[in-house]
């Protein structure tokens, strides 16, 4: 699985550095460090959403923050593993 996270100006004004780092940690502590590879990229062309951009495989998935990241990841990527 390919876990894009969107860090183009508007996303990175938004946290994406939050969530990039949230990743790395939520990856390392459910050993998916060989099923997940975690990349930054650029814009994903949703900057009008609140919160960051994130692409999983081919879904894009808007209005990940902090405060929902748990559920996005629980979700989006522990469920399709």
């Amino acid at each position: 699985m390919t876990v894009l996270v969107c860090v183009g100006s508007s996303c990175h004004l938004k946290g994406s550095y939050d969530i990039i780092n949230l990743m790395k940690e939520k990856i390392a502590k459910e050993n998916l460090e060989d099923k997940v590879m975690l990349k930054a990229t650029f814009c994903l062309g949703n900057c009008g959403v609140a919160g960051v951009s994130i692409k999983v495989d081919d879904q894009i998935i808007t209005g990940v923050t902090k405060e929902n990241f748990e559920d996005v990841f629980a979700k989006h990527i522990l469920a399709k593993i």
